[in-house]
């Protein structure tokens, strides 16, 4: 009975020890994970050297969460995450190493009229436009601004600024028109400019006209209503993902951001194709006296990442190695085509929604002809006694734009059409319910 008893004693020992190790062992993975996922979360400089330790390209934890069955679905705003596949792909090639001394003074180029812009962005921006061949980059005057929105901004100060009356001009788009616009164009309270609704029912003379084409929200290819007149020409969709590109635009103002053609909307990088010098120094001096210029670091980045998309179209396979490198048009295209694929079909086989008939045409970078599919779906309630879509998608926690925000009507939505793929299946599925 002794040796019984002194046995079991020792198996006890034993036992609490192994549990004490297990225990540890449970800890200290759990305090591995988590500092793996901080040094995950971004770049981790190594002290006294010139480079960057990259986390590996897969391992984004915030990636691969799964969504609730009763998640809310916020599709209100055009984020791009859609993108977040295409570019782990493209893996370290497409990574920016800035050493702490790079890009460091306010100037880039100080005898250049866009003193702040950086040479090799306005070499890519230029080189990328040739490629596709959606806009005419010769005898045009490069401005750079952070974002659209900024650019906007400063065009609409360029073309008002010189305007006589002494009255501010008045700022149109067609309705159903980007619901930025309004607050964008008066939340300075400007004297020179003031926003003034539908352009097709605006009566009087001299104006400012915003022309979106692509169209946000509804995809359609737009002219402007006043031929020959003031006109800002909104050309952040017109790449071959989105709609046939039928030629190369040649506006006297054209916007473009890096957001809607690779997806780095966090970036915060856009710029205009100007042609008169005068209206082009007059956005620069709207830019350096809002923000004394636009960040180095997103311009080195765009230029970084604008280049890729170029070289994997100018460069010829390599050798019979069998490696391709990714087209970032060429992946858009196919997801948009699915995307678009299947809500149709969704829709048209619930009954209770509508969408804006499907176009197409001949793109002459894709070379065939190819349908429009726009980053937003211009999604219309036709149930019975709904009047307000927004309010009746909110309630199956479908998070849209409603439409009167777009001078347009409450029973539309506008729906982004750039989340990751497991937000857009949970879209078709509730859809499918509804």
């Amino acid at each position: 009975m002794d040796r019984v008893l002194a046995g079991a004693a020792g198996l006890a020992v034993w036992a609490t020890l192994l549990c004490n190790a297990a225990s540890l062992a449970y800890f200290l993975r759990g305090y591995v994970v988590e500092a793996s996922r901080r040094r995950r979360r971004g770049c981790v400089a190594r002290s006294g050297e010139d480079d960057v330790a990259l986390r590996p390209e897969d391992e984004d934890p915030d990636h691969a969460v799964a969504l609730a069955p009763d998640a809310v679905l916020s599709l209100e705003l055009g984020d791009p995450t859609m993108y977040e596949a295409f570019w782990r792909e493209v893996g370290g090639r497409a990574a920016t190493v800035i050493r702490g001394w790079q890009a460091m003074s306010y100037v880039s180029d100080d005898a250049a009229l866009c003193w702040f812009l950086e040479p090799e962005l306005e070499r890519e921006v230029r080189r990328l436009h040739r490629v596709v061949g959606n806009a005419v980059v010769d005898g045009y005057h490069l401005v750079v601004g952070t974002g659209a929105t900024q650019l906007y901004q400063a065009a609409m100060y360029a073309l008002s600024s010189t305007a006589s009356g002494g009255k501010p001009v008045p700022v149109v788009s067609p309705a159903p028109y980007y619901s930025s616009y309004p607050p964008q164009t008066d939340l300075q309270l400007s004297g020179f400019y003031r926003w003034a609704g539908d352009a097709n029912t605006f009566a009087g003379g001299e104006r400012i006209e915003l022309v979106c084409s692509p169209n946000n929200p509804d995809g359609a290819v737009r002219e402007a209503v006043v031929a020959g007149g003031k006109a800002i020409h909104d050309l952040v969709y017109y790449w071959p993902q989105y709609t046939p590109i039928t030629g190369r635009a040649a506006h006297n103002i054209m916007l473009f951001t890096v957001s809607k053609i690779t997806g780095h909307a966090g970036t915060r990088l856009g710029w205009a194709l100007v042609k008169d010098p005068e209206v082009a120094r007059k956005m620069v001096y709207f830019v350096d006296r809002s923000t004394i210029g636009v960040s180095k670091e997103s311009q080195l980045r765009a230029t970084k990442i604008l280049g890729v998309v170029s070289d994997a179209y100018e460069t010829p396979p390599a050798g019979d190695s069998g490696a391709t490198v990714p087209r970032l048009f060429d992946f858009a295209r196919r997801r948009m085509e699915e995307r678009w694929r299947t809500l149709r079909a969704t829709v048209a086989a619930s009954g209770a929604f509508s969408l804006p008939e499907e176009t197409a045409g001949h793109c002459n970078f894709n070379k065939r002809t190819v349908t429009a599919c726009p980053a937003f779906a211009w999604l219309r309630c036709e149930k019975e006694g709904v009047e307000d879509c927004a309010e009746f998608l909110a309630g199956h926690k479908i998070v849209a734009r409603g439409g009167e925000q777009f001078g347009g009507d409450a029973r539309c939505v506008r729906i982004n059409m750039l989340d990751r793929d497991q937000v857009f299946d949970m879209l078709v599925q509730r859809l499918s319910a509804i």
